[in-house]
């Protein structure tokens, strides 16, 4: 299928230009880019009165989220499930990739730049897992939940479908993530806490500015994009 369109794009890209399959493409992107974008930011700490909250990344992160509502409500949940995955694959990459890098040999004149590219991409192994699996188990429930939600609400609601679906996913991205990547590390209050901040601080992300985005990306493709893929059809 997929070199099929490819052959139709190359034979005549002009009227294959905004073509469903690309506007998949195009959200794909989107979602691979803020997801490895989130976890370069995760090194920046953002405190405020002397009191850290979170990390950088959780402010794009609600963004991946947004993406992949979008991608179950037009394209249906196998859809979207193939874009988590590849999602998955592509930060599993360039995790490799940069932390490769690490090990390179570097000059001694640029020993400053090296140390600060080594302080920013080398993962501990335990945090690098914590966050595969958070990701992968949270971003599929989240597109579950979604996709349960709309066949009691139809096109109806969609506020409810993307605050609801992340609700259940931020559970699975947040609170197992910091369980497996930090339990033992220190004591349990401190890991409830770093729980409901980080939960809540993305809930509010996604309700305040990810959702109004998420009706607008939705008309769009609704109306650019109106024939779905055949997976979406059948949801």
């Amino acid at each position: 299928m997929v070199l099929q369109l490819n052959k139709q794009v190359l034979e005549n890209p002009a009227k294959n230009q905004t073509s469903p399959f690309n506007y998949l493409v195009i959200v794909a992107a989107l979602m691979v880019t803020c997801y490895i974008t989130s976890n370069v930011m995760a090194v920046k700490l953002i405190q405020v009165r002397g009191i850290t909250w979170f990390d950088a990344g959780t402010i794009t992160f609600p963004l991946a989220y947004m993406l992949g509502d979008v991608l179950t409500e037009i394209w249906g949940y196998k859809t979207a499930r193939k874009v988590i995955l590849l999602t998955f694959a592509c930060n599993l990459l360039f995790v490799m990739c940069t932390f490769i890098g690490v090990y390179l040999p570097a000059p001694d004149y640029n020993a400053e730049m090296n140390q600060s590219y080594a302080n920013v991409f080398t993962f501990a192994p335990r945090i690098l897992g914590a966050s595969l699996v958070a990701f992968l188990l949270g971003e599929l429930s989240n597109s579950k939940v979604m996709v349960w939600v709309k066949e009691r609400t139809g096109q109806r609601l969609l506020f409810l479908r993307t605050i609801s679906s992340s609700a259940v996913g931020y559970v699975f991205d947040t609170g197992l993530f910091v369980i497996l990547a930090f339990a033992g590390t220190c004591p349990a209050k401190d890991l409830v806490s770093m729980i409901l901040v980080q939960y809540f601080a993305k809930l509010g992300i996604e309700a305040i500015f990810a959702t109004p985005l998420a009706y607008g990306a939705v008309a769009f493709l609704r109306k650019h994009a109106a024939e779905p893929l055949p997976d979406a059809s059948k949801e």
